[in-house]
């Protein structure tokens, strides 16, 4: 005697699968508030031939140990982006070296942020709301 229908435990089985897909499908991805440190800067980057990039208008180099995060927050390799231009912020290591990189999205690159290290000792800065305000 079998107890177990097959044709039964399949349907319930896909039926599961639909309900968990439909649950997924439904939740619409949120675009969280990324914190982006303080002594960050804001600048237009070019990505020509990696490690070589053009910031601001001027050459730079990328540093060997790069993190460079996309408008998902996913990292990316630098390689992927040649050719790309893009509103960035970033910042730089001891040795002047282009370290960290964090491609902005079209609402991050509307707010305010310094674009020099002078501004951002006159300015003030919220960390808990990620906000810039002049004095």
């Amino acid at each position: 005697m079998l107890r177990c229908n097959p044709r039964r435990f399949a349907r319930r089985r896909a039926g599961l699968a639909l309900v968990a897909l439909l649950a997924f499908a439904t939740a619409a991805p949120a675009q969280v508030q990324r914190n982006f440190p303080q002594n960050a800067l804001r600048g237009e980057i070019a990505f020509t031939d990696p490690p070589e990039v053009r910031l601001n208008g001027s050459g730079a180099r990328l540093a060997p140990g790069l993190r460079l995060r996309g408008p998902d927050n996913l990292l990316l390799v630098s390689g992927a982006v040649a050719g790309l231009q893009a509103r960035v912020l970033y910042t730089v290591d001891t040795l002047g070296l282009v370290k960290d990189v964090w491609i902005l999205r079209n609402d991050e690159a509307t707010g305010l942020w310094p674009a020099t290290p002078l501004e951002a000792q006159q300015w003030r800065f919220d960390p808990a709301a990620q906000l810039w305000s002049r004095p």
